[in-house]
């Protein structure tokens, strides 16, 4: 992070500097009093379960002389020599600085957003810009209103790219990350049921992602993979320039070979754009990613980074952790995909399931939540899918998913186990799993399936 000065932080987040003259300097912004030190400025967050200014006596011991607070009675536990900025909304404030410091960089933003695939696809993107320019971008899942801030307060001040993850679960959040960010490039990854039970349908779904161009101009693109009823070019042309991807050949990059897949050792496949032709291979598995690497190429060539450099760039791809990761101990091989769950990823995750080697394919799959209305359906899907593509043996885990066990037996699959609660499971995972089995390991984030990845791998 480029330093700056209290007086700075006053004037960006609107705020008034209570106690010092703004002389010092900040090289760093924290949030957790726990990993408060030397040099940082704190911003005392207020959210339903905690209020940071309860903490300020911890990140004085700590060392830490500058902070952002809300309340001005916490002043008089401060010590003399310590800055601090009083502001109305200090996670309002938070999102103030970020905009202002993203405006102190010349760097090309592009914003990622989608159902599904999104954090895939963001660490896709920033391995293909990284091929020519530094290129920064969220670390984890810093992708709401308080990681994204953070991610770009984090942003060295000589980065010439960033790439942008947007995750949000109802309307107007990615309106403010758009605002926050002024993106000159937006990919939207798909339009899935990711957060239907909040946003109603499917039509609110896209409505709310399209939110990324709310602040586009004639010189800003959006990129999309064109599939369904959605994510198509004249449903979501405006202003800016429109790229597809897709298997037709009216798409701009269009991918005109058979995907192949090589389950854990990865996949490859061919694009085509403007009569050019160039083959990807990349080192990460799901046939779905090849969708997730040819949005990337799209967003690299409005960067002037060709497919041959995009290419390279892909050939060095690694996701991020708990996303399709395949670990592997005593003869078992675990399919980490653990962070997330919807019903568009679990069927990709079976499908990397099926294509991964091994003496039986084992899916232990957990609830998929917030889908609402449609997740007695949804759920039987799931089980059916697993069915139609030859998993051998099913166990699912969680409320919900005992409907993925009977969508499971309606298809006809015969090895299928069902536990309300992941504790029984554990209790009795060692006789389900024996050597020679490929498991994957998948359910929503508040299942914690990596609870069950962790005991597998003791």
């Amino acid at each position: 992070m480029k330093k700056l000065t209290m007086k700075q932080i006053e004037a960006a987040t609107g705020g008034k500097l209570v106690t010092g003259n703004g002389s010092l300097e900040v090289s760093n912004v924290c949030t957790d009093s726990r990993k408060a030190k030397q040099g940082d400025l704190f911003f005392a967050l207020i959210g339903e379960n905690h209020d940071a200014h309860q903490y300020l006596s911890q990140v004085v011991d700590a060392g830490c002389r500058c902070g952002v607070i809300s309340k001005e009675t916490a002043c008089q536990e401060l010590p003399d020599d310590f800055q601090a900025v009083l502001v109305e909304d200090t996670t309002q404030a938070l999102q103030d600085l970020a905009s202002f410091y993203l405006e102190q960089l010349n760097l090309k933003k592009i914003a990622v957003t989608g159902s599904t695939g999104k954090t895939s696809t963001r660490d896709l993107t920033w391995q293909v810009c990284s091929e020519k320019y530094k290129t920064e971008k969220n670390a984890g899942n810093f992708n709401n209103l308080i990681g994204v801030p953070l991610t770009i307060l984090s942003f060295a001040e000589d980065a010439e790219v960033a790439v942008i993850e947007m995750g949000m679960d109802r309307f107007g959040e990615i309106d403010r990350l758009a605002k926050l960010t002024k993106p000159d490039i937006g990919i939207i990854t798909n339009i899935g049921l990711a957060h239907i039970e909040n946003l109603g349908s499917q039509e609110n779904i896209f409505k709310a992602k399209m939110e990324l161009t709310n602040y586009f101009d004639e010189t800003s693109t959006l990129i999309i993979h064109q599939n369904g009823e959605f994510l198509k070019k004249d449903r979501v042309k405006g202003l800016y320039q429109t790229v597809t991807t897709g298997f037709d050949g009216k798409s701009d990059y269009i991918i005109i070979s058979d995907i192949d897949d090589f389950g854990a050792e990865g996949i490859q496949f061919t694009l085509e754009h403007q009569g050019q032709t160039q083959k990807f291979q990349l080192p990460i598995p799901g046939r779905h990613n090849a969708f997730n690497a040819a949005l990337a190429v799209a967003a690299g060539g409005r960067l002037g980074i060709t497919m041959e450099e995009a290419a390279r760039g892909l050939a060095k791809a690694r996701l991020t952790d708990k996303r399709l990761t395949i670990r592997g101990k005593d003869g078992i091989k675990v399919i980490d995909d653990t962070y997330n769950a919807s019903p568009d990823s679990m069927k990709a995750a079976i499908d990397v399931l099926m294509h991964t080697r091994g003496l039986r394919s084992v899916a232990v799959l957990g609830d998929m939540l917030e889908l609402g209305e449609t997740s007695r359906e949804q759920h039987q899907l799931v089980g059916r899918h697993a069915a139609e593509q030859g998993v051998e043996s099913l166990i699912a885990v969680g409320k919900e998913a005992e409907h993925i066990a009977k969508g499971a037996k309606a298809a006809g699959m015969e090895q299928v186990l069902w536990f309300s609660k992941k504790q029984d499971f554990l209790k009795e995972m060692d006789s389900m799993i024996q050597k020679g089995d490929v498991v994957l390991v998948k359910g929503s984030r508040g299942m914690a399936m990596e609870d069950i990845v962790k005991k597998i791998m003791e």
